[in-house]
């Protein structure tokens, strides 16, 4: 887990804790942490709402009706098998791409996943 640079911090439009993230899929958060672990969702360092601390933080996007976005573990395995940091697949899931139209992100949310991943799998060539 790292931390991220502004420009890419500024495509996320909205973040969670951790805590916030266990109570939306309705698990304890030693779970929502697993989850990170396991590769299912991003996690990175960002500062908290005391300006000081650091706190782990998950895209509010990658959460949808009580569960992870449908197809984002899959592309966040595709991602990392083709090298990307966590900043790197964060940029480009939140980037938008005129061919899908959207970005990848938007895409997942909107079950159009098999797009997502094709274009995914295009960038380990």
């Amino acid at each position: 887990m790292t931390e991220i640079d502004a420009k890419t911090d500024a495509l996320v439009p909205a973040w969670l804790t951790l805590p916030d993230v266990a109570e939306r899929l309705g698990v304890e958060v030693t779970r929502a942490r697993q989850l990170v672990k396991e590769g299912q969702l991003i996690a990175v360092r960002r500062t908290g709402e005391d300006g000081e601390s650091k706190v782990l933080q998950v895209p509010a996007a990658f959460i949808g009706d009580g569960r992870i976005v449908k197809g984002l573990p899959g592309t966040i395995t595709l991602l990392r098998d083709d090298g990307f940091s966590d900043e790197e697949m964060l940029e480009w899931l939140f980037t938008e791409d005129d061919s899908l139209p959207g970005s990848p992100v938007t895409a997942l949310r909107e079950n159009r996943g098999t797009e997502v991943k094709r274009r995914a799998q295009a960038l380990a060539v």
